[in-house]
């Protein structure tokens, strides 16, 4: 956008960006995962006529409430951190805080349990996880987790957003937003996922429809969005995109239907692939990428 200072006009100017991802052929499908960002339109004001006054209500820095503060900080989570705050283990700039309300201003000094902490840098990354790892911090039976995976990817603590199965391949984001993690795992905002599953036989068109108009578990009735043969493969694999996040939901599906899945790979979670990621290695998001994630 451009400012013309000899006229005086007013110039909109738009930007669009877009996030390519991954995609694979099924039949006629083609399950893409292109997303794009929303056009924003700007319009710059002529003010050399008038002199605005900033209302003092925009000049306050941010403030955050005390338990996603601590929350924040990695010490615990919000929830945990209401307990800790009743207890009267959280200070801050030297005054027992029980508030649950409480706002943490910038420059407060916040002490949890006799330790100063403060807010981490929100950190995001993407895995593409092999077989044989747990989708824990960690584990009781001290089996490999993915956090042996990440060991190196930040300072920070991370987390799983949702969880694969230990035999179960593919795209795994963690992170130490919160705040994100809630809004991509819980069912109201039906976030998409793309499998490529291997069965132990030939699946049936008629099971194929079947997936599609559901099938009845103890959580509720669980259907695929789309299903279809992968073009160019044998017709024992099959693409299926889903929004449900159950435990071990599509194994299940399958396994109702009299199928075994012998390999099971998430292709695609929220508009992110595992192109161009090794298996077992990892990367952090772009910028764009943590806006589309936040645009979901």
């Amino acid at each position: 956008m451009e400012n013309n200072k000899s006229s005086n006009r007013r110039d909109t100017g738009r930007k669009e960006k877009g996030l390519k991802k991954d995609s694979f052929k099924s039949g006629n499908k083609k399950y893409s995962t292109q997303r794009s960002e929303k056009k924003f339109e700007g319009k710059k004001r002529n003010i050399s006529s008038f002199r605005k006054r900033i209302p003092k209500e925009t000049e306050k820095k941010e403030e955050i409430r005390l338990n996603k503060y601590i929350a924040n900080s990695g010490a615990c989570s919000r929830r945990e951190a209401d307990v800790f705050i009743q207890n009267g283990v959280v200070k801050v700039n030297g005054k027992v805080i029980t508030e649950f309300g409480y706002q943490v201003k910038p420059g407060d000094e916040v002490f949890f349990d006799g330790r100063y902490i403060r807010p981490e840098k929100n950190v995001y990354v993407l895995l593409n996880k092999p077989k044989g790892y747990i989708s824990t911090t960690k584990d009781e039976k001290a089996r490999k987790t993915v956090m042996d995976l990440v060991a190196n990817a930040s300072p920070y603590r991370l987390y799983p957003v949702g969880r694969l199965d230990r035999q179960t391949t593919g795209v795994l984001l963690l992170t130490n937003d919160g705040d994100l993690t809630k809004k991509l795992t819980h069912p109201s905002y039906e976030v998409k996922k793309i499998y490529h599953v291997t069965l132990n036989k030939k699946v049936s068109q008629d099971d194929l429809n079947q997936l599609l108009e559901g099938l009845r578990f103890e959580e509720g009735l669980a259907k695929a969005d789309k299903v279809s043969y992968i073009e160019g493969s044998p017709k024992n694999e099959v693409g299926v995109e889903i929004h449900i996040g159950w435990n071990r939901i599509i194994r299940r599906m399958f396994e109702r239907l009299g199928y075994e899945v012998e390999k099971l790979d998430r292709v695609m979670f929220a508009g992110l692939t595992k192109k161009t990621l090794k298996r077992g290695y990892w990367r952090i998001l772009t910028e764009l990428e943590v806006n589309t994630l936040k645009m979901l």
